[in-house]
């Protein structure tokens, strides 16, 4: 991030946006910094490399905010505005799209409360079935319009995903219990040999698509009234091109984390009504399974990360509650 520290700083500064003052609010993910003025959010990527993405030069960063504009106008395109360079000028100023060389890009979207987001929503228990029902419709809507990619999913691709959340999972012994773990990674396995053949002619007839690959509730906002998901994957094909119903899957999973069983099958049928053709669910518990497997080690990593015992012992709970949950899908326990 050092080299970044101008641009960061640039960012920070009310002034940088032509304001005298005022106050620049600033989250972290492990991708990204959005810094908040006003009513625009400016979303930098952060200059580092993980398994899945690699920001590490300005030119991929560039190219990491000119896809993340145009695959998120496919379902937010009141939210994402435009990409903007940040330049330093002949006097060593920096600026918004000057003529000197760009020091890095940042993607441009307009601002929303943080109670607009439907994580927060179903926190605040003010999730209501007609919004449940309406976002199923959205997604139905943007699935059917999405690209087709059979190059990718089908059974191969989800037996990555098993031994990568199976390698994971294995690295929080002192949270999770191995023998717990082991139990799934055998009935992950055994699942998707029973379901090879589905997910195969799944794969054939056009369900793998190039999909949001996140759909999370914190990753869909209430925007205009409309339930807007936004923040897809962008850097990485092989978790963004996949079977419509694993990309479903992370919504219902994370209704059902929040105790709200109901309006998870409230979203599942809508989004079957909706759907521009018959969808066969007997894939589902696997998807949702491995959804739950992999919110689980991200919890068990920030279980560990955070200073705070308390916040650190829920996030700990909160894993070990998606492991049992995990394991009780693929018993077919719980499904919407």
């Amino acid at each position: 991030m050092n080299d970044q520290q101008d641009v960061i700083a640039f960012l920070s500064r009310a002034a940088s946006y032509g304001a005298q003052d005022g106050e620049v609010e600033r989250i972290e993910t492990h991708g990204s910094q959005v810094f908040l003025h006003g009513e625009r959010a400016y979303k930098l990527k952060r200059a580092v490399a993980y398994a899945a993405l690699d920001y590490r030069r300005l030119d991929s960063r560039e190219r990491a905010c000119r896809a993340e504009l145009r695959l998120n106008r496919r379902t937010a395109p009141d939210l994402y505005l435009e990409v903007r360079s940040i330049t330093r000028e002949a006097d060593g100023a920096l600026r918004f799209d000057g003529a000197g060389p760009a020091l890095d890009w940042v993607v441009v979207m307009r601002r929303f409360p943080q109670a607009a987001l439907f994580e927060n929503l179903a926190a605040a228990g003010r999730l209501t079935p007609a919004l449940v029902e309406r976002l199923g419709a959205e997604v139905a809507r943007f699935h059917a319009g999405a690209e087709i990619t059979p190059q990718f999913g089908g059974p191969q691709a989800l037996r990555l995903v098993i031994e990568e959340n199976h390698r994971e999972l294995c690295r929080y012994p002192e949270l999770l219990d191995p023998a717990a773990v082991d139990a799934l990674h055998r009935a992950s396995l055994a699942a998707l040999d029973a379901q090879a053949a589905e997910l195969e002619r799944r794969r054939r007839a056009g369900r793998v698509r190039r999909c949001h690959g996140d759909l999370r509730l914190a990753n869909v906002c209430l925007l205009d009234g409309r339930p807007t998901p936004f923040d897809g994957i962008e850097f990485s094909d092989r978790l963004s091109c996949i079977d419509v119903l694993h990309d479903l899957a992370f919504l219902l999973l994370d209704l059902q984390h929040h105790g709200l069983d109901a309006l998870a099958t409230r979203l599942l049928h809508s989004y079957l009504a909706h759907a521009g053709e018959a969808e066969d669910c007997r894939p589902l518990p696997l998807f949702l399974a491995l959804r739950a497997a992999t919110r689980g080690f991200t919890l068990a990593c920030g279980a560990r990360r955070q200073h705070d015992p308390a916040q650190s012992a829920d996030k700990a709970r909160q894993a070990r509650a998606l492991l049992a949950r995990a394991a009780a899908c693929l018993r077919g326990d719980g499904l919407p």
